[in-house]
């Protein structure tokens, strides 16, 4: 099961609100994404400062399965991208939810986590239950 402390975008990313007052945001790709990937080889990731926009494009990531999009579930500044996934994008099939996290970004407005869906129902979405 998905982790409940988070929002989850039928594209497969999740946002976790880390900081309600900062209005940050961690966001990744679930457990799901990442097994069906395969195991991950590369990402390709807009740097810190760049501003991304609910579901539009942020990058890609690829696996010896295939080259995926990425897309944004928040609108916002990117604050930090995880650089360990330049030299170790395998971080994400061990540990999507935790150390694969992909970047931090401080969301325009919060409610926009509101129309994403909660764990139940992305499980739901997925097959899970």
């Amino acid at each position: 099961m998905s982790p409940d402390d988070r929002k989850y975008t039928q594209e497969h990313e999740w946002a976790k609100l880390e900081d309600t007052d900062a209005r940050l945001v961690l966001v990744g790709i679930t457990e799901f994404a990442q097994d069906e990937l395969g195991d991950i080889v590369y990402f390709d990731l807009p740097a810190a400062g760049t501003e991304v926009v609910h579901m539009e494009k942020m990058g890609e990531v690829e696996s010896v399965k295939a080259v995926s999009d990425l897309f944004s579930p928040v609108t916002g500044k990117i604050e930090a991208v995880n650089e360990e996934l330049v030299n170790h994008p395998e971080l994400v099939n061990d540990d999507p939810f935790g150390n694969g996290w992909i970047m931090k970004v401080t969301i325009s407005d919060l409610s926009e986590l509101d129309g994403l869906m909660t764990s139940t129902e992305y499980d739901e979405y997925v097959g899970g239950n």
